[in-house]
Order: structure tokens, then C-alpha cells, then sequence
């Protein structure tokens, strides 16, 4: 017998691996030129040149013991290096016992939660939100609490701040969001580090931050190191160094955290039992010599560009994403998220269901697909329109 927790999850599944593998099932029948799947962020561009450089030179030039264990909080070059580019970013000086090197940001948000969080223990997460929070916090014995957004997915500092209560021990915040692609300002970051400042209790900062350097039409994503005090990062080379795959990330502890030394000391230890171990030991190698590399952030802000066209010329509504992979576009009104997902996929399209991230009357979809892709999703958006009586905006 399973444990009844998981049997709950079982039964939950994830509704973006649904849609996933309800995309691969209709290739085989129509053809991959035929069905227009956004549901999942998988990056499909490869590499920067600098990471397949660096990775090369590796296999050619082995350092001894490179596949060897290390400290768990990884290589102390690895973390120098990371440590120096966000001191850089940030203007704060971070020394590289800040950093712990995971597998991957999911990794690290649980080496975090495991760290701080004792039995009914509550973390604040702002809708809409990546699914997965709920899990990792129940993970460690945790509960989710919902606070609202407006409608173009900003948090209110208010909002946050009525669902503070004596067993509140952090918030999770996610710019560029996940899945609204919203990136939260200055002033927001500001405003709620001193809110959280008029608390009777310290209330951590874990900031989830894989898309930070997927930012569009000019945009730069405030250093929340340089406005938050209590705060924890969690990061991951996924999608800005498209290595989904390889799971490399890592964690980082404001050197202005109250529980600096214990904090870091405490991840590193759930690093450790949690099965973790060490990071990938050859990928930490190649991010050490690829620091500053980056995909080619035109690409997809092209992308972007075509398929929030798509959405609006057909006759739906959306805000426009100022960063990560994802459009979150306005479920028609009078039909449910379930209709309209329904309707859509009767014409090859799928999307996923705002209520996969807590916030009902929206789908997201994910950009990160190759632009033909879009191109060909044009026709399918302006026929869903049709059949819902839309009015279009621009020409097919």
C-alpha cells in the first residue's frame, strides 16, 4: 500500500503533463505540423556556444577528481563565481558561502523549505503561481496560503499582508512570473520588505528566480538581493541556459539575512539528507565557465511577439508578458476553463487551465515552441474565435 498523501497526488496528477502527453498522442495522429502545443516550458533553443565550448574542454582536459565528491554545497570556485556575479548585479557583497549548489531550483526550494519550516508552518504564495510550490511545501509539513493578485497579476501588498498570521514563517515570490510573465518592480520589492519589517516575527523571502534573465523589450529585472533583507534565492539554469535537463541550480542566502550562518548552514545539511548530495559535479565545471552566458533572448521575445499577435488579432484578450516563457490569456466570457480547453484542443490547440495555478479564467501557454509552430497556430485561433462568435481584430 502507497501513503494516503500519495494518493491524493496520484489522483491530482499535473494537468501540464496531461496536456503533454495529449500533444504527443495527436502528432502521431495529425503530424507534429498539426497540433499546437503550448503546454509545457520546455525550452527547445540549445545551448549558448559558451556552455557547449566549456563542456567540450572538459572531456578533452579533465580536471582530476572532477567527478568526485566535493563539499555539499558544491565547488568553492563554482560558488565564487556565482557569488561575483550577483555581487556585481546587486551591488551587495556576497561571499560564496552564500551560495549552495543544487539540482536544480525544484532542488533547492526543498533543500530552503526543509530548513525552515516546522509542522503547520504556513508560506504565502501570490496567485497565479507554479503549481509545484504546493507540493514542496507539503513536502516538509508545511501549508500554502493563497493571496490574490489584480488583474494584471500584480500583488498588493495589503493582500499579502491580511494573510500574515503567528504561523507564517515565509512567501514565495516568482518574477518574471510564472506563469503571467509579470515582473515585479522596484517599488514592489521595496514595499514589501518593509512591511515585512513591522512584523512581530521574521518572515523569509524566497524569491524562485530561473527566469530572471528573460526579460523583454528592454526590460531589466530588479536584484531583489538589493531590496529584500530576509531573503533567500532559489535558482536554476534551466530555461536562460536552456539545461532543463541537466538540473544545475543553486540557492543563495542574503548576506542582510538575520539567520544568515545558520541558514546557510542548515541548507547545505538539508542538501545533504534530502538525497541531493552534491550538484552535478561536471555541470558545476561547465556554469563556472560559462558565468555570464546566456540563450538568445531575441529569439523568444520574436516568439512572444507572434503568438500574443495570434491571441489579440483573433479576438481574445490578454496582458502581454514582460518576461519568461509564458502568455496568460483571458478565458472567454461565459465559458469556463474547461470549455474553452476543450474547444481549443478540438482544433489542435492546447493549452493549460488557469486553475492549474490557482487563478480560474485564464490559460497559459507556453512560448518556448519553435516559430513555425506558432505560424501555423495562427489559423486555429482565428477558427476557436469564429466558433465562439469573437469579433477579430486584424486579418487571418
Amino acid at each position: 500500500m502507497i501513503a494516503e498523501k500519495m494518493k491524493a497526488k496520484l489522483e491530482g496528477g499535473s494537468e501540464i503533463r496531461r496536456m503533454f502527453e495529449e500533444g504527443a498522442r495527436l502528432k502521431k495522429i495529425y503530424g507534429p505540423e498539426n497540433v499546437y502545443d503550448f503546454s509545457i516550458g520546455n525550452p527547445d533553443l540549445e545551448p549558448p556556444v559558451e556552455v557547449v565550448n566549456a563542456l567540450k574542454e572538459l572531456a578533452d582536459n579533465p580536471v582530476p577528481g572532477m567527478h568526485g565528491y566535493m563539499s555539499n554545497n558544491g565547488y568553492e570556485s563554482t560558488r565564487q563565481a556565482v557569488a561575483a556575479k550577483r555581487s556585481a548585479e546587486s551591488g551587495i557583497d556576497i561571499a560564496p558561502d552564500a551560495v549552495c549548489m543544487t539540482p536544480g531550483a525544484a532542488s533547492a526550494m526543498n533543500d530552503v523549505l526543509h530548513s525552515i519550516l516546522d509542522n503547520g508552518d504556513e508560506v504565502i504564495v501570490n496567485a497565479p503561481f507554479f503549481m509545484e510550490y504546493t507540493g514542496y511545501v507539503e513536502n516538509h509539513n508545511g501549508k500554502v496560503v493563497i493571496a490574490d493578485t489584480d488583474d494584471r497579476f500584480i500583488p498588493h501588498i495589503r493582500a499579502i499582508e491580511e494573510k500574515i498570521t503567528p504561523r507564517t514563517k515565509a512567501i514565495i515570490i516568482n518574477s518574471p512570473n510564472n506563469p503571467s510573465g509579470v515582473i515585479y518592480s522596484e517599488e514592489f520589492l521595496t514595499e514589501l520588505d518593509h512591511m515585512l519589517a513591522r512584523q512581530d516575527h521574521l518572515i523569509h523571502v524566497i524569491s524562485d528566480e530561473p527566469y530572471i534573465d528573460l526579460a523583454y523589450d528592454g526590460r531589466i529585472v530588479p536584484p531583489t538581493l538589493k531590496y529584500i533583507h530576509n531573503l533567500i534565492i532559489c535558482f536554476s539554469w534551466s530555461k536562460s541556459l536552456s539545461l532543463p535537463g541537466e538540473r544545475i541550480g543553486y540557492t543563495l542566502v542574503s548576506p542582510r539575512h538575520t539567520d544568515y550562518k545558520e541558514l546557510t548552514a542548515a541548507i547545505v545539511i538539508s542538501n545533504r539528507s534530502l538525497g541531493s548530495v552534491n550538484a552535478p559535479a561536471i555541470w558545476q565545471k561547465v556554469i563556472e565557465r560559462s558565468i555570464n552566458a546566456k540563450v538568445d533572448v531575441s529569439n523568444y521575445e520574436k516568439r512572444r511577439n507572434l503568438l500574443y499577435a495570434n491571441i489579440i488579432d483573433a479576438g481574445f484578450d490578454s496582458v502581454k508578458p514582460e518576461g519568461a516563457l509564458y502568455i496568460f490569456m483571458n478565458t472567454p466570457k461565459g465559458m469556463t476553463d474547461e470549455e474553452f480547453a476543450s474547444k481549443c484542443a478540438s482544433y489542435n490547440l492546447l493549452l493549460v487551465k488557469g486553475a492549474s495555478f490557482a487563478k480560474p479564467g485564464y490559460m497559459r501557454l507556453a512560448f518556448c515552441v519553435s516559430e513555425q509552430t506558432i505560424i501555423n497556430s495562427r489559423r486555429a485561433f482565428f477558427k476557436v474565435a469564429e466558433d465562439l462568435g469573437l469579433q477579430h481584430r486584424a486579418s487571418l
